[in-house]
Order: structure tokens, then C-alpha cells, then sequence
């Protein structure tokens, strides 16, 4: 507290009311006016950061630095400093100066700039005020909160696909739920399985339903959640995260699309993605934390773009191949994707006939096609139908599979870059397409 109640008060009122700039303005003048020089160089100084050209607030920094004092406004009548607001002694007079006293202590006119700057350093904003959406590049990342799932979805939503549903089991299902069996032959909670195969047929499903099936928390990884334009910020998000999978453990981490961020080496140009991959070895070693019930799922399109040292043992060392869906699992996701439309006739085995090769994404496409189908002839006749077969088998001749692309590459790995031998079941499954 000071000996004046009325600048203790507009003290109060002003952190009250920070951004009132006229009620800082008065303070200002009353504790230049008091012989507090100081504190006035504050007030001022807040004012001038959010209008520089302001004369009052200027020529109260210069009397308060004491240098000439400009011309002062007399001040309102009733207003805080004039006789009727209460102000102790005589108030100034009108167009004369404001009485000034030095900030700090010296025999001289010269000002103690290094006494002005340890009353200044924390008081002077910064020049330039940061964006709204810009994040801060040192702090905010103790904090940090992802999204913890707890799946719903267990394998018994995936349709066929039995081969890939038996090679989950033996990896991951079955010694979790066998923990005798597990002690018995020293098998860890830890793994990384890689998941591969042309885009959209139902990787990130699967591991979702790996999720649920366990009962374990699920985090999914893109690499929009760890890359960061501020060195170092991307191996820290990417640590946070499996801190987050460990804290959650028994936990599904799912990295999607790993080759953007496990990209060869070799390949990359640019030294902070080699430290991304770098950090990402790291992790999944657990050389920063135990590892044990984080089951790291990691689902990719190029697999042969991916660092080999992330799929040595210990790290992502099993690889299943998840191939278009068989016949069954192409009904039912068809019959997914036609359950809340009206439809009539339509039988979905000869539909899943029909569209083979088919990726879940293109059957959901041959699905949506149809309903246009449908609809356009409603519109021209005036009267509604539901979609019948021949808008399936229709849409079906349409939609072509998307997956063709995709397997012209992966047959040239398969026949010319196959020497390890990890491509075998890929190299299988186009023999019997005769691809190869």
C-alpha cells in the first residue's frame, strides 16, 4: 500500500480493467505527479504498446525519463487528479508541466539507463505479436493430450479374410490371452506387425478390430500428429505419443502411413527427417521407456519404401499382407454400405461376383454409384424406385478396381526385389492371379 489511497485505488481499478487505457493514462499522471517515476514508465509503456502515437502517454514517458515535459491537457472536472476527484495537494495547472520527479537516484541529468533497464525488462511487450493458429516452439508440449480410443469393433465385424484373422491370432490374440502359455515360452507383450497392401482395403479397420478384440486402449499416429516445422518439436511430439501408448498399456499404437514418416534414410535429403526416423527406432527399442503391452500396429501402401532398419527384429519384424477382400467379406461390405438406402432384389453374391478385386473402397463406390443410378431414374419419371440388381451389376461394370495400379508395382518388387524373401506371400497371391 502506498500514502496515497486514491492512486492505491486506480491501481486496483486498472489490473481490474487492464485495456482500459484512459484509466491508466490518469494513473500514470498521478504517479508521475507523486515522484514515482518508475512505475508511471510502466503504465505509459503499456499504453504506447497498443497506441504509439499517443501524445499523453508520450510526454509521460518523457517527464517520467526526465526529459522536457510537453504540454498537458488540465484534467476534467470530477475526473481522477482534479480538485473535486479528491487528489491530495494542489493539482497542475492548465498548459503548465506535470511535476517530475527522476526515476532513480542521480546527481546529474543523465538518465541510468542500466537502473531504466532492470525497471524495464519485464514491462516492455514484444515487437511483434505472435499469430493466433502459430504454435509455441518451446512450450506447450508437457501438456500434450491425444486421443486414447477404446474400440468397439472386434474381428468378428470383419468379414472373411480369414488368413490375415488366423496370422493376428498367433501374433498378438493368442498370447495375450493365454499369459501361462506366454511365461511358459518367454513370449514378450511387446511387437510390431506391419501391415501391407494396396490402399483401401481395411488396414486401419483391422487394427482397430485388434484393438477391440484385446479390450486395449487405441492411439492412431498420422504423420500430420508428429511433424512440426520447429527443430526438434516433431521427435518430441512423436515421443509424447508412445509415452501416451505406455501410460495406457495394454494399448494399440497404430502409425499410419508409415513410409512418410520410417522413409529410407538413404532417400531423404533433409537431415531432420533422418531424425525423425532416428527417433522413431528409438521408440519402438524402448530405449526411453518399457515397452510391454504397446503393440505397435503399422499399416503402409510401399512397404519397400520403408528404412529396413525399422523392420529388423525387435521392431516391425512381422509383416501380413492384406489383399482385396475375398468374396465374402466383398458381401458384407456391400451389404454395409446398402443398409440405409432403399434397395430391392438385389443378391449380393452374385454382386460380390461380379467385383472381384475390388478394394472396400471401390465397393462402397459401386454402392453410392448405384443409388445414382437409381435416383437419376426417379427424378426423370417422377417415380421413386429402390435400387434394384441391375443397378449393382451396372455400377459394378463402371467402378473399375483401383487395386490394378497398385499390384503393376508391387508385381516388379516381387519379381525383381525379393531376395529376403518378405515378399513370398505377395509373390504367391500373383502367381495365382497369374500376374507373374
Amino acid at each position: 500500500m502506498s500514502d496515497s489511497p486514491l492512486i492505491d485505488s486506480l491501481s486496483a481499478a486498472v489490473e481490474a480493467r487492464p485495456d482500459d487505457l484512459t484509466l491508466r493514462l490518469h494513473l500514470a499522471e498521478l504517479l508521475v505527479g507523486a515522484g514515482r517515476g518508475a512505475e508511471a514508465i510502466g503504465h505509459a509503456a503499456q499504453v504506447l504498446a497498443r497506441e504509439p502515437g499517443n501524445e499523453t502517454a508520450q510526454r509521460l514517458m518523457s517527464t517520467a525519463l526526465g526529459g522536457p515535459a510537453a504540454a498537458a491537457p488540465a484534467p476534467q472536472a470530477g475526473a481522477p487528479g482534479s480538485p473535486q476527484g479528491g487528489a491530495s495537494g494542489p493539482p497542475p495547472q492548465a498548459g503548465g508541466p506535470v511535476p517530475a520527479q527522476p526515476a532513480t537516484p542521480r546527481g546529474d541529468d543523465t538518465v541510468d539507463w542500466a537502473a531504466m533497464e532492470q525497471e524495464l525488462g519485464d514491462i516492455v511487450p514484444p515487437r511483434f505479436a505472435k499469430a493466433d493458429d502459430e504454435p509455441d516452439p518451446v512450450q506447450g508440449h508437457a501438456d500434450r493430450t491425444f486421443d486414447v480410443e477404446r474400440s468397439t469393433i472386434t474381428l468378428a465385424d470383419v468379414g472373411g479374410m480369414q488368413e490375415v484373422k488366423k496370422r493376428l491370432e498367433v501374433s498378438f490374440l493368442g498370447p495375450l490371452r493365454n499369459p501361462k502359455l506366454r511365461s511358459l515360452f518367454g513370449k514378450s507383450l511387446r511387437g510390431g506387425l506391419l501391415l501391407y497392401g494396396p490402399p483401401g482395403c481395411g488396414k486401419t479397420f483391422l487394427a482397430r478390430a485388434v484393438a477391440g478384440e484385446m479390450g486395449a486402449a487405441f492411439i492412431s499416429l498420422s504423420i500430420t500428429d508428429v511433424l512440426n516445422m520447429w527443430v526438434g518439436s516433431s521427435e518430441r511430439n512423436l515421443h509424447d505419443l508412445f509415452q501416451s501408448a505406455r501410460g495406457h498399456a495394454p494399448c494399440v499404437l497404430f502409425l499410419d502411413e508409415i513410409d512418410a514418416l520410417g522413409h529410407k534414410r538413404s532417400q531423404l535429403n533433409s537431415s531432420s527427417m533422418r531424425t525423425v526416423v532416428n527417433q522413431l527406432l528409438t521408440e519402438l527399442d524402448g530405449v526411453d521407456g518399457n515397452n510391454d503391452g504397446v503393440f505397435v500396429l503399422a499399416a503402409t501402401n510401399a512397404p519397400w519404401d520403408i528404412d529396413s532398419a525399422l523392420r529388423r527384429p525387435g521392431r516391425l519384424d512381422r509383416t501380413l499382407l492384406v489383399l482385396p477382400p475375398d468374396k465374402a467379406a466383398r458381401a458384407a461390405i456391400l451389404e454395409y454400405h446398402l443398409r440405409d438406402r432403399p434397395v430391392a432384389g438385389i443378391d449380393l453374391g452374385k454382386v460380390a461376383d461380379a467385383t472381384e478385386h475390388y478394394s472396400g473402397a471401390d465397393l462402397a463406390h459401386v454402392c453410392e454409384t448405384a443409388a445414382e443410378f437409381a435416383m437419376r431414374d426417379s427424378i426423370a419419371t417422377g417415380e421413386i424406385r429402390m435400387i434394384a440388381q441391375h443397378d449393382m451389376l451396372s455400377a459394378a461394370r463402371e467402378v473399375r478396381p483401383s487395386t490394378d495400379a497398385w499390384f503393376s508395382t508391387a508385381r516388379n518388387v516381387a519379381m525383381f526385389a525379393n531376395e529376403s524373401g518378405e515378399y513370398d506371400d505377395l509373390a504367391a497371391y500373383l502367381k495365382k492371379r497369374k500376374l507373374r
